[in-house]
C-alpha cells in the first residue's frame, strides 16, 4: 500500500482530505449522509449539502411531512438527483437529535440497513459512493463501528467508497 493520503485501506476503502459535496471521481456518484428521524435539518454536514443544492433538504422535509403515507423512518433511504451524474442519499440512521438517557442518536442497525439499500442503488446506477465519516458527528457514532458496516454493506458488494475528512 502506498503512503499517499488517498491510498485505499486494505479493505478497499479510500479516505481523502476534502469536501464530500465535491466528489473526486468520474462517472455516476452518490453522496451519502445520515439524517435524523425527527425532521430536523440544519446542523452538521447537511449545511454543506444545502449550500450546494436545495433539492435534498426540500425532499427530506417533504418526505418527513408525508411520513404517515411513505417509508420515512429508521433504515430508509431516498436518493435525490442534484446533477446529471450526482445524487444525494438521505439515510435515516439517527433517532432524535441529541444524546439522552438512551445514549447517542446513532442507530447502527438502521445505518446498516441504509447502507444495504444504498448498495443496491449504487449498483443499479453504476455509481461510486462518497461520504463524510457518516454518523460520527452530531449523531454521536464511533467510526470504529461504522467503518465495518461500510465495508460489509458496500465494499463487499463491489461498491467503491471514498470517505472525506474535511480540513
Amino acid at each position: 500500500m502506498s503512503d499517499s493520503p488517498d491510498a485505499p485501506l486494505p479493505s478497499g476503502l479510500r479516505i481523502l482530505r476534502g469536501d464530500a459535496t465535491s466528489p473526486q471521481a468520474a462517472g455516476p456518484k452518490i453522496i451519502a449522509h445520515v439524517c435524523n428521524d425527527r425532521g430536523g435539518w440544519g446542523k452538521g454536514f447537511v449545511l454543506a449539502i444545502s449550500r450546494r443544492w436545495p433539492e435534498p433538504e426540500r425532499d427530506y422535509r417533504a418526505w418527513h411531512r408525508e411520513r404517515a403515507h411513505n417509508d420515512f423512518g429508521l433504515g430508509a433511504v431516498r436518493l435525490v438527483q442534484v446533477e446529471a451524474d450526482t445524487w444525494v442519499a438521505n439515510m435515516i440512521g439517527q433517532h432524535g437529535m441529541r444524546r439522552g438517557s438512551g445514549g447517542p442518536p446513532i442507530r447502527y442497525e438502521a445505518v446498516a440497513s441504509c447502507l444495504r439499500a444504498l448498495a443496491a442503488h449504487a449498483l443499479e446506477l453504476g455509481a461510486t459512493v462518497h461520504m463524510p465519516r457518516i454518523g460520527c458527528g452530531l449523531a454521536g457514532g464511533k467510526w470504529e463501528r461504522i467503518q465495518p458496516l461500510v465495508e460489509r454493506e458496500l465494499l463487499e458488494r463491489g461498491v467503491r467508497v471514498t470517505v472525506y475528512d474535511f480540513d
